[in-house]
C-alpha cells in the first residue's frame, strides 16, 4: 500500500470530505507533506496507522495506567480504573491497568518505572490515562517524548483542564507535603508532625 497520497484518497481513507480535509489543513490539525514540485501528500501511515503496523507492533499491548496521590484518594482510584477499563472495553482493546498510590512528582514508583520499562522494551503500543497530570505531575512530556520515540500511541480521555488553577495549586502544595511527610514522620518531632497537619488541613479546606 502506498503510503503518501493526494487529498482524494487521504479523504477517503478517513472518510471525510476534501473539503473537510483542507479545513483541518488550514486549522493545523493536519499537515500534510510536499513533493519536490510542491504537490500536497498526505502520509496514510500517520492518518491510518493501524493499516501499517507489523506484526511485532500489533502484539505489543494497551496499558492503561491511573494514578492518585495519597491514601485518602483510594475511592478517586478505584474510579479512575473504572473509567478507563469502560473506555478500553468499548474499543475493544486487549488491555492491562497499572495503578499507583503516590505523589505525581515522585518518579520512582514502582507501576510508573514499571511502564517506563515496558514502553523502552517496546512492549507497549498504546498508553490511555484520564488526564496528563494523572501521568507525572512535571515531566508528563518528556514520558510522551519516550512514548512518541517508541511509537506508543498515547490516548488522553479528557484532553481538558483537570483542575482550576486554584485547585491545581493546591493539589501541588499536597503533594510536595506528601513528598517529605514520610522523612519528617520518621522523626521523633512532635513539632514537625503538627506543622505538617496544619499544613495539609489548611490547603484542603482551602480547596472546598
Amino acid at each position: 500500500m502506498e503510503r503518501l497520497v493526494g487529498i482524494s484518497d487521504a479523504a477517503k481513507s478517513l472518510g471525510v470530505s476534501v473539503t473537510t480535509l483542507r479545513r483541518w489543513e488550514v486549522s493545523g490539525k493536519l499537515v500534510p507533506e510536499h513533493t519536490a514540485g510542491g504537490h500536497r501528500r498526505y502520509d496514510l501511515a500517520k492518518l491510518r496507522p493501524e493499516w501499517f503496523r507489523t506484526s511485532d507492533e500489533s502484539a505489543r499491548k494497551t496499558v492503561a495506567y491511573a494514578r492518585v496521590s495519597s491514601h485518602d484518594q483510594k475511592d478517586d482510584l478505584e474510579r479512575q480504573k473504572q473509567v478507563l477499563e469502560l473506555y478500553c472495553a468499548r474499543q475493544g482493546w486487549t488491555f492491562e491497568v497499572i495503578s499507583d498510590l503516590g505523589s505525581g512528582m515522585n518518579t520512582h514508583k514502582k507501576g510508573l518505572k514499571r511502564l517506563l520499562n515496558d514502553i523502552i522494551a517496546e512492549q507497549v503500543g498504546r498508553l490511555v490515562i484520564t488526564h496528563k497530570g494523572r501521568l507525572l505531575r512535571f515531566g508528563a512530556e518528556l514520558v510522551f517524548a519516550i512514548c512518541e520515540a517508541k511509537k506508543v500511541e498515547v490516548v488522553i480521555l479528557n484532553q481538558g483542564e483537570d483542575m482550576t488553577f486554584e485547585e491545581d495549586l493546591a493539589e501541588d502544595v499536597l503533594e510536595i507535603v506528601s513528598v517529605f511527610s514520610a522523612r519528617l514522620y520518621g522523626s521523633r518531632s512532635h513539632k514537625n508532625r503538627k506543622l505538617l497537619d496544619g499544613i495539609r488541613k489548611s490547603v484542603e479546606e482551602a480547596k472546598e
